[in-house]
């Protein structure tokens, strides 16, 4: 070094230094654990579960809060990381979506019947065929039932202790991811569907959303396992 010279800091940082890169300079085992958890959502197939993710990773790794932090990470990015039925994936950006219309396969539209009975059972559920005709004021054919079984929106989830003991039907996780749900309570209340021009400003005294739940009711019982797969393939008449 010439007696004019400057000496250069050794230890100065960067100008710019990405947040992803700040945590795993200030804390490598976090960073780590960071990128093992990246590495498991962006290969997994489906939406994964914490337990899931917690058995991947080191027994010391804080898998609520690595995934908060990763949350956080992509939340300005093109990919997104969402909670969907209680499991963790990564999603395109919700505003990017256009993006992608073409390259997407078209599904079949649902028919008025479908879609009406989809969103009884998702908001009256557990509920009955004959509970389902009743609230529609029409018949329920086997096949718009049939339908939303192999869409795996709706599934038989138990027998009401009724005489007849019929099925009881309720949503399926497939049906809150499908929708970006994390669970039946984010089903739209009565404000967002008047928002959404659903439901008449002018309401009847009386009217209110019914509060859907996934456990079982007083007079509910539970499938077993025969019964379940007698029911799935085909659907019997209740």
């Amino acid at each position: 070094m010439q007696p004019d010279e400057e000496p250069i800091e050794q230890d100065e940082a960067p100008e710019a230094i990405s947040e992803t890169a700040d945590v795993a300079v200030l804390f490598p085992e976090t960073g780590m654990h960071l990128r093992m958890l990246e590495a498991l959502l962006f290969a997994a197939a489906e939406p994964l579960d914490e337990g899931t993710l917690a058995a991947r990773l080191p027994r010391e790794a804080d898998v609520p809060q690595l995934l908060v932090r990763l949350q956080s990470l992509y939340e300005p990015r093109g990919v997104n990381l969402v909670k969907v039925s209680g499991k963790w994936a990564l999603r395109t950006a919700s505003d990017l979506a256009f993006m992608l219309r073409k390259e997407t396969v078209e599904q079949k539209r649902l028919s008025r019947a479908g879609i009406e009975t989809l969103a009884i059972v998702a908001y009256h559920q557990p509920v009955t065929r004959a509970e389902i005709e009743d609230i529609r004021g029409v018949g329920v054919s086997k096949g718009t039932l049939d339908l939303l079984l192999e869409i795996g929106w709706v599934r038989p989830r138990g027998r009401r202790r009724t005489p007849g003991r019929p099925v009881t039907y309720g949503t399926t996780d497939a049906f809150l991811q499908h929708f970006g749900m994390d669970r039946l309570a984010d089903l739209p209340g009565i404000e967002e569907l008047k928002l959404a021009g659903l439901l008449d400003s002018a309401i009847p005294a009386g009217f209110g959303v019914p509060s859907p739940s996934d456990a079982l009711a007083p007079d509910e019982d539970p499938l077993d396992e025969a019964d379940a797969a007698e029911l799935l393939a085909p659907l019997d008449e209740d």
